[in-house]
């Protein structure tokens, strides 16, 4: 669907619609600003949908919403914060009345100066090394933010036919991988590995507490691709790993829940 052909919305991306007009879906992308989830929220605008784009600062939001779509919304969101996540949730509600996708992006894997080379990163992450705040931080936003997040939607989900989640995971966080002593990536399974197997298990969770109402509940690995959270040394291009999220994002009816993807298939968990 041509998205110019949607335009519900004005120039500076404030809705000027009710919910009761808003007809096409709705897709939440908490972490939309920049990296994999600006490139997700591109690619959903492509299938129609009018994407919300989840910022912590509501201004780089706005700059990312342009570079999307006209459709696309920025919406202030901090993950670790109750009252932002209470006022997106709120005006998610009042001005669109739905939610079709969430897409549980929002993520960091290191937390000092980012010109920091990726061996120091993570060396810095060891749980021989990493400060014990520190290790709160990061699960402040990568688990528990997700947990929050999830729970604050569920009514919009559940009111929304269709509806699904998926939750942006790590091949680092696979148990099973970094239990091989020929996978080199398990010298550097620290506290941000070990919060996305945190993730992968919340994940599982709320699939199954989900599933007898039909709302799926899914977990992808991107893959190692090359943005801010790993210096951009990773192997892949941001269209590449934004693919698969989408490509589970647009399932339909009677998709399976509980699973651990990545493009190339499943990822132990």
């Amino acid at each position: 669907m041509n998205t110019n052909s949607i335009n519900t919305h004005s120039k500076d991306h404030s809705p000027t619609t009710s919910a009761a007009n808003t007809p096409y879906p709705v897709a939440l992308v908490s972490g939309g600003n920049r990296g994999i989830g600006l490139q997700v929220a591109k690619d959903l605008a492509t299938q129609g949908f009018t994407v919300l784009i989840g910022s912590r600062d509501l201004a780089k939001g706005r700059d990312a919403a342009a570079e999307v779509a006209e459709t696309a919304v920025a919406i202030q969101l901090d993950v670790t914060d109750e009252s932002s996540i209470t006022d997106a949730v709120a005006r998610i509600d009042s001005e669109f009345g739905r939610l079709d996708v969430l897409i549980n992006n929002a993520g960091v894997s290191f937390l000092g100066d980012q010109s920091t080379p990726l061996q120091e990163r993570a060396s810095s992450g060891l749980l021989t090394n990493a400060p014990l705040d520190y290790v709160k931080r990061i699960y402040e936003i990568n688990v528990f933010g997700v947990i929050a997040l999830t729970q604050a939607l569920l009514p919009l989900l559940r009111a929304t036919e269709g509806s699904r989640i998926v939750n942006v995971g790590s091949g680092g966080g696979s148990l099973a991988a970094n239990a091989d002593p020929e996978n080199p990536h398990r010298r550097m399974f620290g506290v941000y590995s070990a919060s996305k197997t945190a993730l992968h298990a919340i994940s599982l969770a709320f699939a199954t507490a989900l599933e007898p109402e039909g709302i799926p509940v899914n977990t992808v690995d991107p893959g190692m691709t090359a943005t801010a959270l790993n210096d951009f040394q990773g192997t892949k291009s941001i269209e590449e790993g934004a693919a698969h999220i989408v490509e589970v994002a647009l399932r339909g009816a009677g998709a399976p829940t509980g699973t651990f993807t990545s493009d190339e298939g499943t990822v132990p968990w």
